[in-house]
C-alpha cells in the first residue's frame, strides 16, 4: 500500500483530498504541525508528498529542499500560484509535478497514479530510519544528520541498519556477523571491531558523538 503526505493548511482543501486519495486504497496523513514537516515526514516515510507552496512558517519550496536532502520520493506541488515563474521556482526546488488550484479531484487522482507508477513500477520504494535526528535511507545507504549527507560503506550501512532497526536493545556482536556473512560479507571479530571503529568516526565527523555504545560482554545499542 502506498502512503501519501499531504503538506496543505487549508483543513477543508487537505481533507476533500485525503477522501479521494483513500477512496483507492492509499494511506494518507495530512500535516498537522507546519514548523516541523520533516519530523511528520521521517515519521510517516510516504512514498509521494502533495505539498502546497503558502503555508505557515515556511513555504513548500524550503520544506521540498529539505525533503530532498535525505529522500528522492516525488513532491507534487500544489498552489494557486501558477504562473510561470512560481512553477519554475518549485521545480528547481525539487518538484515533480506542478498542480494548479482549483483543481478536479478526479485530475488529482490521475497525478498522482501516473506519479507512482512512473516512480516505482521498476524500483522499490523509498524507506527512511530515524534516531535521534539521524536518517537511514534504506534505498541508497545514505545517512543524513543535521542537513550533511554521510556515504556509508556496503557493511557500515549494514551494520548501522541493523542497530537502528533495533533501537534501544542490544544487538551482539554474533548477530551483526551473521548478519553481515548472511549478505555475502565475511567478517571475523576484527574485521567487525575496524568496521564499527571507522563507522563510529564517521558518525563524529557529521555531529553524532556516541550514536553507537558499547555494552561490554553483550554487544552495541544505538539508543
Amino acid at each position: 500500500m502506498y502512503k501519501i503526505f499531504i503538506v496543505e493548511d487549508d483543513p477543508v482543501i487537505a481533507q476533500a483530498m485525503k477522501g479521494s486519495l483513500e477512496s483507492y486504497g492509499w494511506e494518507v496523513r495530512c500535516a498537522d504541525d507546519f514548523a516541523d514537516i520533516i519530523s511528520q515526514f521521517v515519521f510517516f516515510d510516504p512514498q509521494l508528498v502533495l505539498m502546497d507552496i503558502s503555508l505557515p512558517f515556511y513555504n513548500g519550496c524550503y520544506w521540498c529542499t529539505e525533503i530532498r536532502k535525505i529522500s528522492r520520493v516525488p513532491v507534487i506541488f500544489i498552489s494557486s500560484h501558477s504562473d510561470n515563474m512560481n512553477i519554475v521556482m518549485a521545480m528547481d526546488m525539487g518538484g515533480d509535478d506542478f498542480i494548479a488550484k482549483p483543481f478536479d479531484l478526479s485530475v488529482l487522482t490521475a497525478k498522482v497514479r501516473a506519479m507512482l507508477r512512473r516512480t516505482y513500477d521498476f524500483a522499490g520504494s523509498a524507506h527512511l530510519i530515524e534516531c535521534c535526528g539521524a536518517v537511514l535511507n534504506v534505498s541508497d545507504g545514505t545517512l543524513t544528520f543535521s542537513g550533511k549527507r554521510l556515504e556509508l560503506t556496503k557493511n557500515e550501512y549494514r551494520i548501522l541498519q541493523l542497530l537502528m532497526e533495533n533501537r534501544g536493545r542490544i544487538v551482539s556482536r554474533d548477530s551483526i556477523m551473521t548478519h553481515l556473512w548472511q549478505s555475502d560479507s565475511f567478517v571475523d571479530e576484527n574485521t567487525l571491531t575496524v568496521n564499527v571503529t571507522r563507522l563510529r568516526k564517521k558518525l563524529e565527523g557529521v555531529g553524532l558523538s556516541d550514536f553507537i555504545r558499547t555494552k561490554k560482554g553483550a554487544g552495541y545499542i544505538v539508543d
